[in-house]
């Protein structure tokens, strides 16, 4: 099942275009009405499997793609690297009810920016439609808990660093107030630094990293015990 409506527009104030890629016909259905009421959000289309959200997504260049886990023909892991590979500036927010830590790291590794469950409100999920437009990124906070929990575990035996990353001591203070959850103008106030330079960091922490993510940045980071957590 494939169905688009609305094109690309060039007003920088037009809504955020978003593709909607689900198996359950009513959960899609259900989502796209409710995102519809609100006024800084368009729909522009709506998908039954990973195969044709991703052709779906190639034609449309949505600005965000709301995409399941577990779908036919075609996984959310899977579909998530294709789209992104087609797509590069479409941001992908996976929306599942697998709480399985596993496929939160497949998918952030495969670029995904946000990680939510189906339980969250419609709320929840439009304003992380917004968070993830900006550059940002999201995950539900009990999947959040998990992944805290565990990097603990792992941070706490070998304490040694890569030296290989090469991070500067700024950058490593960027990156522990992004793994707090900080945005880039929290991140600024923090440290007494311009937004922009915040941006800067964080970009050259990703192409070190030779990462796509601020939120596989953290991740990558913690495996490699570069952040002292409390």
């Amino acid at each position: 099942m494939t169905e688009a409506t609305g094109v690309p527009g060039t007003n920088p104030h037009e809504p955020i275009r978003v593709l909607v890629v689900d198996d359950q016909e009513l959960f899609r259905r259900g989502l796209t009405m409710l995102l519809a009421q609100d006024t800084d959000i368009q729909v522009v289309g709506e998908a039954d499997d990973g195969i044709v959200g991703t052709e779906l997504a190639t034609t449309l260049a949505p600005d965000v793609v709301l995409l399941d886990v577990r779908m036919p023909r075609r996984t959310g892991v899977e579909a998530c690297r294709a789209i992104k590979e087609a797509v590069p500036s479409a941001k992908i927010i996976m929306l599942t009810v697998s709480d399985e830590e596993g496929d939160l790291y497949e998918t952030v590794k495969n670029g995904a920016s946000g990680y939510l469950l189906k339980d969250s409100s419609i709320e929840e999920v439009a304003q992380a439609i917004r968070v993830v437009n900006e550059g940002q990124s999201l995950i539900s906070p009990s999947m959040a808990v998990k992944l805290i929990d565990e990097f603990k575990q792992m941070s706490k035996p070998d304490k040694e660093q890569s030296t290989a990353l090469k991070l500067t001591e700024r950058e490593l203070e960027v990156l522990r107030l992004v793994a707090r959850g900080l945005n880039n103008r929290e991140v600024a106030k923090e440290l007494f630094i311009s937004e922009n330079t915040v941006k800067n960091h964080v970009r050259n922490i990703l192409e070190k990293l030779q990462l796509h993510s601020r939120m596989e940045a953290v991740m990558y980071a913690m495996k490699e015990k570069l952040l002292d957590l409390p």
